[in-house]
């Protein structure tokens, strides 16, 4: 395993010590390089549009925007142009579906709906601003906003494949629609897996309580479940205008998970897939870690979060994340493969996966912009 003590302990302890800092940032800028040039240097094809490689691909372009390394953007322009700009293919919008599918038609369903957050931060690089680039992401959500249905977001995980997508296009368009549906699609989302109690998330339908338990009986929230709507609110927020009518809303859950998530961290750093039940699917997870972790850093680098409420949070986490996590070769370890439960698959120093990459740049990347902010 690596260690890295100064990066490790200066997060509270260093202060604003400039001197110290610059070493921080370097130390973390060479994590992300040895992570990031490991995973492309082993992954030179460029794969499909579906979720786990966008999300590989979102992490990549928060690396770029800190590092500037011109490599990361390329690898995400070729894979992008490799896809067509595009996620699930299908032109005939009367096929056109959103329960889980992997093929062609499903162009409505959240997990080929990610791609665009790439695509429009590739297109907001672009000086020439390509149209090309977002012109299926418009023509799909459009298409999609001008149904009735708003029960889109049905699993967790859809609300961070697709709540930031609307932020973005927003952005970008300045059509109002996307904020208003990201609302009413949320609102859907909220109401059915959301446990005020607890202030997390349930995957889907199938694992409320108390339909569903953990094997000791207690509720089961998925950490990488719970990541995906904690790290999907933190990019929400960066995009959301001051002025929106539901941006309290989206605050409040969003600092009630914070809440929530550091009272079930483990001692050593990481968090357990079942969050509420360590005994339930016990031992180390990096992709849930990584999405809070980086959910924790966007909060106090943007004012959402008092450092002194969460830096022991970010300093036991970024420990796991890079003397645990992170392999000697770049290998980012212990990521439960794909799935949708807390108990599924045996996850050790040898798993690794795309999206879990890409929560570890994100990770890795506000873990930069937090040491330069405080050389200001």
């Amino acid at each position: 395993m690596l260690f890295f003590p100064l990066t490790i302990a200066c997060f509270t302890a260093c202060g604003p010590n400039k001197d110290n800092n610059k070493t921080d940032v370097k130390e973390v800028m060479d994590i992300i390089h040895k992570i990031n040039n490991y995973w492309q240097a082993n992954h030179p094809e460029q794969g499909n549009a579906f979720w786990h490689t966008a999300a590989y691909h979102a992490g990549n372009m928060a690396a770029y925007e800190v590092t500037g390394n011109q490599a990361y953007k390329a690898y995400s322009e070729a894979w992008a142009e490799h896809n067509e700009w595009k996620g699930a293919k299908s032109d005939d919008k009367e096929n056109w579906r959103y329960s889980y599918g992997e093929s062609d038609d499903f162009v409505l369903f959240g997990d080929w709906q990610i791609c665009f957050q790439v695509y429009a931060d590739l297109y907001n690089l672009d000086e020439a601003k390509d149209e090309r680039k977002i012109a299926r992401a418009k023509e799909v959500m459009e298409y999609q906003m001008s149904t009735p249905r708003n029960d889109y977001w049905w699993w967790a995980d859809g609300l961070y494949m697709v709540m930031p997508v609307m932020t973005k296009l927003y952005n970008i368009t300045g059509n109002e629609l996307y904020l208003s549906k990201l609302h009413e699609y949320f609102t859907f989302a909220k109401e059915l897996m959301h446990d005020e109690e607890s202030g997390l998330f349930y995957r889907d339908a199938k694992y409320i309580y108390p339909a569903h338990k953990t094997n000791n009986g207690k509720k089961d929230f998925w950490a990488r479940g719970n990541g995906w709507v904690f790290a999907g609110l933190a990019k929400v927020l960066q995009d959301l205008p001051e002025d929106n009518p539901h941006r309290d809303e989206y605050i409040n859950v969003y600092r009630d998970m914070a809440k929530a998530l550091a009272g079930c961290q483990q001692e050593e750093g990481f968090w357990t897939r079942s969050l509420l039940d360590a005994g339930h699917a016990a031992g180390y997870e990096t992709s849930g870690t990584a999405f809070f972790i980086y959910g924790y850093l966007w909060g106090i680098n943007n004012g959402f979060f008092d450092k002194d409420d969460y830096s022991t949070v970010v300093d036991e986490g970024w420990s796991y994340l890079t003397n645990t996590a992170l392999q000697d070769d770049g290998k980012v370890g212990y990521v439960q493969p794909i799935g949708e439960r807390a108990d599924q698959h045996n996850v050790n120093a040898e798993t690794t996966a795309d999206f879990g990459v890409g929560a570890f740049l994100l990770a890795a990347s506000e873990m930069v912009k937090y040491y330069r902010s405080t050389q200001q």
